[in-house]
């Protein structure tokens, strides 16, 4: 399996892991005997509190049955960048571990948004330009640590399971291509 496969099989896998974990939503209209799979809801009113998977959350807020309670993206994201903009060029500050699955959904879902004229496209932009900002900083960090003999230790906890795959191709890589160049120096 090449490096690159390896990565997406990362992606692949931390989205599964995403769409899996729990989410709570509020009811915004009731439902009965809803089942799909082992997801089952036998009777929920207008109002109540539910922890349910991610995916059947997603389904129930794009329905307008439900409305998901968490922080819009786009808020975690601004934050994210501001925080990496304030580290040194060798530190990484912490991303949650579905971060960038979390990014990558949501730039899909307000691309579908523009396309279907329920979000403007200086939104997406602003969002998107954000979003290649932080990934930019992140990556030029990663390649210089991985560049250098610092171990992942030192920022493992701050870092994603995609960011981690990547790093231990850029090391290895860099490895490489240092030992090619000084052989025999």
């Amino acid at each position: 399996m090449s490096e690159a496969e390896d990565i997406g099989r990362v992606l692949k896998d931390a989205e599964v892991d995403f769409l899996l974990s729990k989410a709570t939503v509020t009811m915004k209209s009731p439902l009965e005997n809803i089942e799909a799979g082992d997801f089952k809801i036998e009777n929920a009113k207008e109002g109540d509190t539910l922890d349910i998977p991610r995916w059947a959350a997603e389904e129930l807020a794009q329905l307008n049955i439900a409305d998901l309670a968490e922080e819009p993206f786009e808020m975690e994201m601004y934050k994210a960048l501001s925080r990496e903009k304030m580290m040194g060029p060798f530190q990484l500050s912490k991303l949650p571990a579905d971060f960038y699955v979390r990014m990558r959904r949501r730039l899909v879902y307000l691309r579908v948004g523009a396309e279907a004229g329920r979000v403007r496209k200086e939104d997406i932009e602003r969002v998107r330009t954000s979003c290649y900002d932080l990934v930019g900083m992140r990556l030029g960090k990663l390649i210089s640590l991985a560049s250098t003999s610092t171990g992942m230790g030192d920022f493992a906890e701050n870092i994603t399971p995609e960011e981690k795959a990547f790093f231990g191709v850029s090391k290895s890589i860099s490895k490489e291509w240092k030992e090619a160049i000084l052989e025999g120096s």
